[in-house]
Order: structure tokens, then sequence, then C-alpha cells
């Protein structure tokens, strides 16, 4: 079973979890179904993913976002399965994704698909098997795991969950300026807007919690006209 090619489904409806796990059990792979964002971030970092199959429409982060959380990690390829049929819905899946499937489907064209794209997908470029369980940036150090902010003294502090995607975000891209929708569209995926100044008021939590001077910060810092970039030496373990 480990040297079989690893697909995960990502979707809310059990009943398609079921089919399609057997369905491609039975065609020479290995098939975990998990019904959430939650449960695909413990399986990715305990196991390596092949490919993954992804509904947009799912409870807690949506599909979109998790999307583009992976894109930008260049992790894994994602197969987008959706109810959505316009046009300007197909375009979307496959700027964000490698290909695209519409509910409802022919398991066989989902699995003509699978291969397609396990065929021209470069793992040896773009896979990372894992994800790395801690970020260390000044003294801090964000673990992915319990997805926590441990400080200097060793004290850990509890994060939301979106000032935690906003601060790996960061982390993963080190030394890299994001602009502000840059980090939306990482973050909250489609359910961005234009006037969302949420982002803003994240940085500013995150700044707070590592002790910054919000006058001078030295570590998430500010590059106006830009976008935000933390400024000092990130280590991954």
């Amino acid at each position: 079973m480990p040297d079989l090619p690893h697909i995960v489904i990502v979707d809310s409806d059990l009943q398609v979890r079921g089919l399609l796990s057997s369905y491609l059990q039975s065609n020479g792979f290995r098939a975990t179904a998990v019904a959430d964002g939650k449960a695909l971030d413990r399986l990715l970092d305990s196991e390596c993913v092949d490919l993954i199959v992804l509904d947009p429409m799912l409870p807690g982060e949506n599909g979109v976002s998790i999307c583009k959380r992976l894109r930008a990690e260049a992790r894994v390829p994602v197969i987008i399965l959706t109810s959505r049929r316009s046009e300007p819905d197909r375009i979307y899946a496959l700027e964000i994704a490698q290909d695209y499937v519409a509910k409802p489907f022919n398991p066989r064209e989902l699995l003509a698909r699978i291969k397609n794209v396990l065929g021209r997908w470069d793992f040896s470029a773009n896979r990372i098997p894992h994800k790395p369980e801690r970020y260390r940036f000044a003294r801090w150090t964000l673990d992915t795991i319990s997805r926590t902010l441990i400080d200097p003294s060793g004290n850990r502090r509890p994060l939301a969950g979106s000032e935690y995607r906003l601060l790996e975000v960061l982390a993963s891209q080190a030394n890299r300026v994001l602009s502000r929708d840059e980090l939306m569209e990482l973050t909250k995926g489609r359910e961005a807007t234009a006037f969302d100044r949420s982002i803003d008021v994240q940085i500013s939590r995150l700044r707070r919690l590592l002790g910054e001077d919000a006058r001078a910060p030295s570590i998430i810092k500010t590059i106006y006209g830009e976008g935000y970039v933390i400024g000092v030496r990130v280590e991954t373990e």
C-alpha cells in the first residue's frame, strides 16, 4: 500500500467520500477521505500525498482558500470537484488548481484526469513531502502541529485561526514581500473583498504578540507601497 499513489478526497459529503475512496482503491490507488481543511492539514503534516481531489464548498476554511495555500507552497497537485459549471467558474478553477471536474461526474473521467495530472506533475521539482513542523525567527517559534506561537521563554501562545494562517504564510515566504491582496488571497481566498482591512488588523495583533514596536517593527516589516515581509532570518525544522 505505501508504494501506491496516495490520493486524498476532501469533500463534506460522506457518500461522495465513500464512493470515491472505494473506486480509487479498486483502480490501483491508495485513497484517504476527509471532510474539511483541518483534517487535511493534519494528514499533510503526517503523510506524503500525491494528489488532492478538493470540493470548494467546505465547512470552515473553504476549498478555494485551501487550494491557494497549497499552490503557494507547491506541495501537491489539486483537482477541484465543483458543482459550478459556468465559464467564469471553470476558468477560475483552472487558474488555482491543476484541473477540475464538474459535478455530477463519471468516476472514469475523474480517474483519467487524476492519471493525467500525476503524469505531468514534476514531483522532483515541486513536491514537498512534509511542510515544516516549526518556523524559527528572532527567538520565536511558530509550531505548525499545535498551531501555536512559542515565545523566547518557551511559553505557548494560542493564535486565532486567521492569525495563524497569516503568520504561516509570511514565515513560509520569508524575505519575500507580499502585498495585502496576495495575503488576502492566500489566507481568505474568495471570502476577501476589495475593501477588506482585516490583514492590517491581524498584522497589528501579531506585532503586539511578538512584542514589536508599532512605530519601528523589526520582525514583520511594512514595505510602503508594496506590502509586508518577515525581515529576519527564518529557519525551519
